[in-house]
């Protein structure tokens, strides 16, 4: 019979598309990379609301959030998924961000409780060690 439960030393990880954007390429290269790192990885799909993200991101009691968004509308639904989190008590949380974020947006996405924006030509590596290093211990 197998485990079916957590390893509590594993780096739980969810990878989120939020919005209307339909390309999840990068999410899923993302998420194998973070897999074959050794951290556990939850990837939610395509289409996926500011609420879905979140009620994911608390019934697989997560370390780490990270968002693929490739729309352009990182200012719109970034915002609503840390109200969300916050709202939840998920304050802890490391959020990151990939995609297609133009640089001048980077400060405000930081301020509002970002931890990090990987752009096009970071590497795998560099979000492995990144989340590495800074996602929260387990409770």
């Amino acid at each position: 019979m197998p485990n079916l439960t957590q390893n509590p030393s594993k780096i739980r990880v969810l990878v989120a598309k939020p919005g209307l954007d339909g390309h999840d390429r990068g999410a899923k290269v993302i998420a194998r990379a973070l897999r074959d790192a050794g951290f556990e990885v939850i990837y939610t799909g395509l289409h996926q609301t500011p609420e879905m993200i979140v009620n994911a991101a608390v019934q697989e009691d997560v370390q780490v959030i990270g968002l693929s968004i490739l729309s352009g509308a990182h200012n719109a639904l970034v915002p609503e998924i840390i109200d969300g989190l916050k709202k939840e008590g998920l304050n802890d949380a490391l959020l990151v961000v990939g995609g297609i974020i133009p640089n001048e947006d980077i400060p405000e996405l930081k301020k509002q409780g970002v931890h990090m924006v990987f752009t096009p030509g970071a590497s795998l590596q560099e979000v492995v060690d990144y989340i590495r290093a800074h996602a929260p211990a387990r409770a």
